[in-house]
C-alpha cells in the first residue's frame, strides 16, 4: 500500500513544495505554507465508486484530432435566462461550477431557486449548514411568490450531511442528475486528519467531487465562502479544479444583485446576469437600465447618466455627484461604486486642463442602484455630474454621454458604441455624445438620437453647460 506523504500548501496561491518555505516563490507572501498530509486515497475510491453507480465508465483511449467531434455537448438548462447566459448556455455534463460570495447575499436561495424549477430533473442538494426543516421554509417562501414552483411535485432530494463517503454513498441510492453541495467548506472526508474547511479538506473533497463529476457525467455546483477581502476561501487551487468560477455580487443594503463568471471552461467570462432581490426571491431583471435610471431628477444638479457596459451587455447608469466647501482643513474624496484612485485623477484633469479649482471642496460620487461599475467610458459622465453639482446647473433631460478622458484632457474612443448608442435611442434619450474617433466607418444615419462627437473635455462640457 501506498503510504501517506507530507506537503506544504501555500494558503494564498496553491503553491506545492516539500518543505516550509517563509516567502512563497510564486505569490511572493511570507508565512503563507501550511503543512498538509496528503493520502494514498484521498477519497477518490468512494468517488470512482459511486461515479461508477450512476454511469459505466469507459476505457479511455488515444484519438486523431481529425477523429474528434467537434459538436457542442447539449446543455442542461436551469430554467434560469440571466444563469444560463453567465454559464455560456447552460449547465455542461461532467462540469464543475464554483459558485462564490459574501454571507447573506443570496447563494443558496439563487440556487435553491433554480433546482425548485427543474421539475424535470433528479436534482440533490447536499446542505452542510442548514437543517432539512430550514431549506423547506426557505422553498415556501420562494414558491408563494411564483407559479412556476410546485413543491409537491418537485423531484428536489435534500440532504443534510457532512462526510464525504456518506455523501457518495447517496448518490449512488438516489442516481442524480445534478447534484449541489452547500457548502464546500463544511464537507470533510475520512482520509484527511483535519477539520472541515482546513486547506487538506477543500483540497481533497474538491478533487473527489471533480473525479465524480468527470466520470460519472453528472454536474455539481459547489457553494464557496469568501474571504473577508473578497477572494474565495481556501487554496487558490479550488479555483484551478473548477470549470467554472461565478461570483454572486452587491451591496446588502440595496437589490439588486451581480451574477459575473471569473473563469469558464465551455464560455465567455464577459457575461453578465442581473437579478433584483425581492422578499419572495430573486427576480431576473430582463432590463436593468429602466431600473438603475430615476425619472424624477428633472431640475437636480449633480446627475449624469452614462452609457455603460459591462461584460457584452449595454447598461444606462445613473452617476451622483456631490462637490460642497470643506468643512474641516483636508478636502474629502468619496466614490460609492467607482474607483476612487480614478476618480482623484478625473478631478485632477477637471482642474488641470480645464481649469475648475475643486482643491478647497468635498467630492462625493455615488453610482445609482448599488452597482460597482468598471467601464471606463464613466469618466466623462462622472466629470460632467462633478461640474453640475459644482455649478449648481442640471444638465439637460434627455442627454447621455460616453467616452474615456485621458490625462490630456482628451475623450478616447471606448468599445461597442453601437450597442450603447442603440440602448440610450431604445429608452428614449434624445442626444449622446461620444468621441469623435469612434464616429469612423460609423453610419450615423441609422440612429435616430443625436450624435454629438467632442475630442477634449472641454468641447463636451460646452455641449452640456454652454
Amino acid at each position: 500500500m501506498a503510504k501517506d506523504k507530507t506537503m506544504y500548501v501555500c494558503e494564498n496561491c496553491g503553491q506545492e513544495s516539500p518543505k516550509w518555505i517563509g516567502k512563497c516563490p510564486a505569490c511572493g507572501q511570507w508565512n503563507t505554507f501550511k503543512e498538509i498530509k496528503v493520502s494514498a486515497d484521498s477519497g477518490t475510491m468512494a468517488a470512482r465508486s459511486a461515479a461508477q453507480s450512476v454511469r459505466a465508465t469507459e476505457k479511455n483511449r488515444p484519438l486523431h484530432l481529425r477523429d474528434i467531434s467537434a459538436k457542442d455537448e447539449p446543455r442542461i438548462s436551469t430554467g434560469d435566462d440571466e444563469l444560463d447566459r453567465v454559464l455560456g448556455g447552460g449547465l455542461v455534463r461532467g462540469s464543475i461550477v464554483l459558485l462564490g460570495g459574501e454571507p447573506g447575499i443570496g447563494k443558496s436561495t439563487l440556487t435553491l431557486q433554480t433546482i425548485l424549477g427543474m421539475n424535470d430533473k433528479n436534482v440533490l442538494y447536499v446542505s452542510g449548514e442548514e437543517s432539512a426543516n430550514q431549506l423547506k421554509m426557505r422553498a415556501e417562501r420562494l414558491s408563494s411568490g411564483s407559479s412556476t414552483f410546485d413543491i409537491q411535485h418537485s423531484t428536489v432530494n435534500i440532504l443534510t450531511e457532512t462526510s464525504l463517503e456518506a455523501i457518495f454513498e447517496h448518490i449512488k441510492e438516489v442516481q442524480p442528475e445534478l447534484v449541489i453541495i452547500d457548502s464546500i467548506q463544511t464537507i470533510s472526508t475520512e482520509t484527511a486528519d483535519s477539520s472541515a474547511g482546513s486547506i487538506v479538506q477543500v483540497r481533497e473533497c474538491a478533487s473527489a467531487l471533480l473525479r465524480f463529476a468527470k466520470s460519472s457525467g453528472v454536474p455539481v455546483i459547489l457553494i464557496g465562502h469568501i474571504t473577508k477581502e473578497g477572494s474565495l476561501a481556501g487554496p487558490k487551487i479550488l479555483e484551478h479544479i473548477v470549470d467554472t468560477v461565478i461570483q454572486f455580487e452587491g451591496d446588502q443594503q440595496h437589490l439588486y444583485r451581480i451574477l459575473r463568471a471569473t473563469k469558464n471552461r465551455f464560455g465567455s467570462t464577459s457575461e453578465l446576469g442581473i437579478y433584483e432581490m425581492r422578499q419572495d426571491g430573486l427576480r431576473q431583471v430582463s432590463n436593468p437600465s429602466e431600473l438603475l435610471l430615476n425619472s424624477d431628477h428633472d431640475g437636480l444638479s449633480g446627475i449624469a447618466i452614462s452609457a455603460a457596459v459591462e461584460g457584452i451587455r449595454p447598461l444606462l447608469v445613473e452617476t451622483q455627484a456631490l462637490v460642497s466647501s470643506a468643512a474641516y482643513g483636508t478636502p474629502q474624496r468619496s466614490a460609492t461604486g467607482f474607483d476612487q484612485r480614478r476618480l482623484n485623477m478625473l478631478l485632477a484633469v477637471l482642474e488641470k486642463r480645464v481649469g475648475f479649482k475643486l482643491m478647497q471642496k468635498d467630492v462625493f460620487l455615488n453610482i445609482a442602484g448599488g452597482l460597482r461599475v468598471t467601464d471606463m467610458a464613466m469618466d466623462l459622465s462622472v466629470i460632467a455630474a462633478v461640474l453640475s453639482s459644482n455649478v449648481d446647473t442640471p444638465i439637460e433631460h434627455g442627454w447621455c454621454m460616453a467616452g474615456e478622458v485621458g490625462l490630456s484632457g482628451e475623450v478616447r474612443p471606448v468599445a461597442r458604441i453601437e450597442q450603447r448608442i442603440s440602448e440610450a435611442e431604445k429608452l428614449g434619450f434624445t442626444d449622446i455624445i461620444v468621441p469623435r474617433q469612434n464616429l469612423q466607418g460609423l453610419d450615423a444615419k441609422k440612429f435616430k438620437i443625436s450624435l454629438h462627437p467632442v475630442r477634449k473635455v472641454e468641447e463636451a462640457l460646452r455641449l452640456l453647460f454652454g
